[in-house]
């Protein structure tokens, strides 16, 4: 069998070169076994002389007479109390839907569902917290959105049923 009429063989026209594409090739490869090239940047110098000598006087510093002990601090640290506001549970809670919602995601209406049990989750924690508006605001939500999916899951129940007699009575 010839390599050359293989079918994964290039066609004979092809050659190894890549194509430029418009851009200048690069330089050949050249191994530098030595280290780094040389070209470019002076070598560093090797080994480092001891640190200059630290000098007060250089930076403008006068220096703490030791013979002065140093000032005093005082003994006692005065520390305002914390306090902390925390609200109660909700004496009367209002209603989160919970159950509600959980049966129109299962029955009815699965995304309406969820965004209901989003809602009934928010109401159940803002109850948890005292936050009392937040507690009837998400719950006033579940209870609609959990009304509009039973509202469409009847409705296209009833169509399934209406459609399913009607093509039934034609045969």
């Amino acid at each position: 069998m010839d390599p050359n009429k293989s079918a994964t063989a290039p066609p004979m026209e092809w050659s190894d070169q890549k194509s430029s594409m418009g851009q200048v090739a690069p330089p050949a490869y050249n191994p530098h076994m030595g280290g780094y090239p040389q070209a470019g940047y002076p070598a560093p110098p090797q080994g480092f002389g001891p640190p200059p000598p630290y000098s007060e006087a250089q930076y403008g510093q006068q220096p703490y007479p030791m013979t002065q002990p140093y000032p005093m601090q005082p003994g006692t640290v005065t520390v305002q109390p914390t306090v902390y506001v925390a609200r109660r549970t909700l004496a009367q809670p209002v209603n989160d839907y919970m159950g509600y919602s959980i049966f129109t995601m299962l029955c009815c209406c699965l995304p309406l569902g969820i965004a209901a049990l989003i809602y009934s989750i928010s109401a159940r924690e803002a109850n948890h917290v005292g936050d009392q508006i937040v507690a009837e605001r998400s719950s006033r939500m579940a209870r609609t959105l959990n009304h509009v999916a039973l509202g469409l899951g009847l409705g296209i129940s009833i169509l399934i049923v209406v459609y399913i007699v009607v093509v039934a009575s034609v045969f």
